[in-house]
């Protein structure tokens, strides 16, 4: 392909005529789905380094708070802040459709900070618990800049089933 033909492939969607939800309807279309699933593949990446895991993640405060030992994720992290995050369905059928793609900024959380500490209370981890580990749990945050939702249901009510909330 050219360079012409990957940026209009690119630019597919945002070409596309699509009838926007009003933003309080669809933020809460897309939180009740986010608070609905518990799992999503976190994208980090740094050069040409790249990796994508499948992680818990609690949401809570409008952010995704993610426990984790460590992993290759962490090659990323240390100097790229910017991840994706998604969240989808098993396929069922074009008419189907139900997907999340979270572009947002990542930052660890100190260790037994206020903040890890409120959301160790929210998963109802215990810090006693916590405390006993030979290493400290990590803590990621990722606060989301942009989302991306694809949910075929949107059409049902008149709108496009791609919809974005820009934050």
């Amino acid at each position: 392909m050219t360079h012409e033909q990957y940026k209009d492939a690119a630019q597919y969607w945002d070409k596309k005529e699509s009838i926007p939800m009003p933003k309080a309807e669809l933020k809460k279309a897309v939180y009740d789905y986010i608070k609905a699933n518990n799992t999503c593949a976190l994208a980090t990446g740094a050069g040409d380094y790249v990796r994508c895991t499948p992680i818990e993640y609690g949401f809570h405060d409008d952010k995704f708070w993610m426990f984790s030992e460590g992993g290759k994720k962490f090659v990323g992290l240390e100097t790229n802040p910017n991840v994706c995050l998604a969240i989808f369905d098993k396929y069922d059928g074009f008419g189907n459709l139900k997907s999340l793609q979270v572009m947002g900024k990542a930052e660890l959380v100190e260790p037994f900070s206020a903040a890890y500490n409120a959301h160790a209370e929210y998963k109802k981890i215990s810090l006693t618990a916590l405390e006993k580990l030979p290493t400290p749990m990590n803590l990621i945050c990722v606060t989301p800049t942009e989302i991306n939702a694809l949910f075929s249901d949107f059409k049902k009510d008149g709108y496009g089933s791609r919809q974005t909330i820009i934050f």
